[in-house]
């Protein structure tokens, strides 16, 4: 028997995304996955799940569903109010759910993306070159190639243990960006000083044209270089400027190769901030070295790694949670016999 989630309300574009298609963009295939990587891997990590495990990623207003079987979820990314059979439950943490429940996903208050991690293996689709994500351009990868329809059922294994289910749930305060700091990109000496002080200074803010593909930022134009490129690989977070001088911050589902000039690469720690950021915040670009963004990677990443390590010290700490598979059922039998 298959175990599934039966779509009721897609909400306003939800699909299956993982970490991705890694190492095939050099054959022409968009690497895709999740736009906030650490919501992703926090909602795997808060259900036990590997941290690349696919899950349901959504955009500002998420999705209803029914359970056709018992299961742990995890809700997090934008800030948003969800009720599971009506009653309100809360995001980053560890929620159980019985057959035959309906999840409700609100719209979101803040931020653009949010993610929902399934127990037990995540969503179980087929991979396709080595991903279960969506790429909706291509029609590749989730449930035949796009967004999730009314009526759909999403495969998933049933899970009735989860050490921890307690302790698993971390507090978490929303950043307003203010500096968004990039390294040099490939074409930094091709724009002149003017260019590079401008774009250091001035305040930019996320326009109304912002997709997987690319946000395009507002702000006075740059100066373009006049020397024509060669087409080249592209890079999750490459800021390229085009030829009427404005910036594009390439994401997840960004073409395989691209002829712009890139001024700039936003580092991996503010990356996940400025993807859930709504258009009309301002904020500037700072620039940093490889040194002090590893550092920033690092600081972002220990977040995860101490919420892992709780999670650990939790296991047997009262109450301890669903560890034991059979004892679950058992107890199940001895409320259905009452």
């Amino acid at each position: 028997m298959i175990d599934f989630v039966k779509i009721l309300n897609p909400g306003l574009s939800t699909t299956i995304q993982d970490r991705g298609r890694t190492g095939h963009q050099i054959e022409g295939f968009p690497e895709s996955g999740a736009m906030d990587r650490f919501s992703f891997r926090l909602a795997n990590m808060l259900v036990n799940n590997p941290l690349s495990t696919a899950g349901l990623e959504f955009v500002l207003a998420g999705p209803t569903m029914k359970f056709s079987c018992d299961t742990f979820i995890a809700i997090t990314g934008g800030k948003l109010k969800a009720t599971l059979n009506n009653k309100p439950i809360e995001q980053n943490r560890a929620v159980q759910v019985s057959a035959g429940s309906i999840l409700n996903v609100g719209q979101m208050t803040e931020g653009n993306y949010g993610y929902i991690a399934f127990a037990n293996g995540g969503v179980t689709t087929r991979p396709v070159l080595d991903s279960c994500s969506t790429t909706l351009r291509t029609g590749m990868g989730g449930i035949d190639g796009t967004a999730l329809q009314h009526g759909d059922n999403v495969p998933i294994i049933e899970s009735v243990v989860m050490p921890s289910l307690n302790a698993r749930k971390i507090s978490l305060q929303p950043e307003q960006i203010q500096d968004v700091h990039f390294v040099e990109g490939p074409h930094w000496n091709m724009f002149s000083e003017a260019a590079h002080k401008q774009f250091s200074n001035q305040e930019y803010e996320i326009s109304e044209q912002m997709d997987r593909m690319g946000y395009r930022l507002s702000g006075e134009p740059l100066e373009t270089p006049e020397k024509s490129l060669l087409s080249e690989g592209t890079v999750f977070g490459n800021i390229q400027i085009t030829r009427d001088g404005s910036p594009i911050v390439l994401m997840a589902d960004r073409q395989t190769t691209g002829g712009y000039p890139v001024i700039g690469t936003v580092i991996a720690a503010d990356l996940v901030d400025l993807i859930q950021t709504r258009p009309g915040v301002k904020f500037r670009f700072v620039k940093v070295g490889l040194d002090e963004a590893m550092d920033k990677l690092v600081a972002k990443r220990k977040i995860l790694n101490d919420t892992f390590i709780k999670f650990y010290e939790n296991r047997y700490d009262e109450p301890i949670g669903p560890i034991r598979r059979k004892s679950v059922r058992i107890e199940k039998l001895i409320k259905q016999s009452k």
